[in-house]
């Protein structure tokens, strides 16, 4: 009797799996490729923790593929992927121009590509999501000039700006956005200088020597928190103490808030990880079903958003959001390393 209760219960639970596997199956939508660029830091290993559980939220499943920062590997990964026939592939390339020919080869096959991170403007998409990297200059102008006005009485000052490498327009937009904004307060000396490759060591001896230069900086922008992290030891190497010189970054990286944290750095205005792997997610079912999608502004994890159609395709362009002290281990910026829990549901 025992051993029947056995086989019956063996058989019951078999029967579950199974039945429970078919409904798994039976709900998965198919498989969305992320070509990725690099997984040597930590936004592109975020990047693919969030894809892969907005996605899942949508009903798809999603496969990564590093290229190691090598063209030729993404590209024949490209061709790989194309024969596998996907519902739809991302892309965030190592090479835009490179690319290009694999993103209209798998076009022509029928299959979607959306653009993740960088825009690639040569050849037409499915639907990009990026970082409104101008407005990501607006944010840090305005918190800028609430620091020198709480340091000097009055928005003036002198402020060291960072750049990274000056081919890439990441940084060239978010300069834009700030220098934009500064504009109404001439008092304000900006010094304006590029850090070669977005090398951490140039960004220090960028710092190094201006302090040598002009001892009265008040504040220093940089464009990404790994140069925030050259700057602070630049600081620090001229016997420099937190808060001595403010520190302002962009990009929101786990580097940055660790600055905060302690006391180095003011603000870290976020590029913002998650809405923009959240917006892929939440246009999946038009992209997969080449469904038409509208203009207009879009609420991603509670940041107001604005697509637009361009000559590439569908644009989905994401604001930061500044980080300080007070809200610096809030879990929904990406610097904290955690998918915030927020479940995606589909643009109808």
């Amino acid at each position: 009797m025992k051993a029947f209760m056995r086989t019956a219960l063996a058989a019951a639970a078999i029967a579950t799996v199974t039945f429970m596997s078919h409904v798994a199956f039976a709900e998965s939508k198919g498989k969305i490729y992320y070509m990725v660029p690099t997984l040597l830091d930590e936004f592109q290993t975020a990047s693919v923790d969030a894809l892969t559980k907005f996605m899942k939220d949508v009903g798809y499943e999603v496969v990564s593929l590093n290229a190691d920062n090598k063209t030729d590997l993404q590209q024949s990964q490209m061709n790989d992927v194309i024969n596998l026939k996907p519902k739809a592939i991302i892309m965030a390339a190592v090479d835009f121009n490179a690319i290009t020919p694999s993103i209209e080869k798998a076009r022509a096959a029928g299959i979607p590509v959306m653009i993740f991170d960088r825009q690639i403007t040569s050849t037409k998409t499915d639907l990009t999501s990026v970082a409104g990297t101008v407005e990501i200059g607006h944010i840090a102008a305005d918190q800028i000039q609430g620091l020198l006005k709480t340091k000097n009485g009055a928005v003036k000052g002198k402020v060291l700006q960072v750049l990274g490498d000056p081919s890439d327009p990441y940084t060239l937009d978010i300069q834009k956005g700030f220098e934009e904004k500064m504009k109404a307060f001439p008092d304000v000396k900006i010094i304006s200088l590029p850090a070669m490759q977005w090398e951490a060591s140039n960004a220090g001896t960028i710092v190094s020597d201006q302090m040598v230069a002009n001892p009265d900086i008040d504040l220093i922008f940089v464009h990404a928190a790994h140069l925030a992290v050259a700057a602070q030891a630049a600081l620090e190497a001229k016997g420099k103490k937190p808060g001595d010189v403010m520190l302002v970054s962009s990009n929101g990286a786990p580097v940055g808030l660790d600055l905060i944290r302690k006391g180095w750095e003011q603000v870290e205005v976020e590029q913002p990880l998650f809405a923009q792997a959240a917006a892929l997610a939440m246009f999946a079912d038009k992209i997969a079903n080449k469904e038409e999608i509208k203009a207009g502004s879009y609420d991603v994890l509670g940041l107001k958003s604005e697509l637009t159609i361009e000559s590439w395709g569908p644009n989905i362009k994401i604001p930061g959001a500044a980080i300080t002290k007070d809200n610096v281990d809030d879990p929904k910026f990406w610097g904290n390393m955690k998918a915030p829990d927020t479940k995606i549901e589909p643009v109808k």
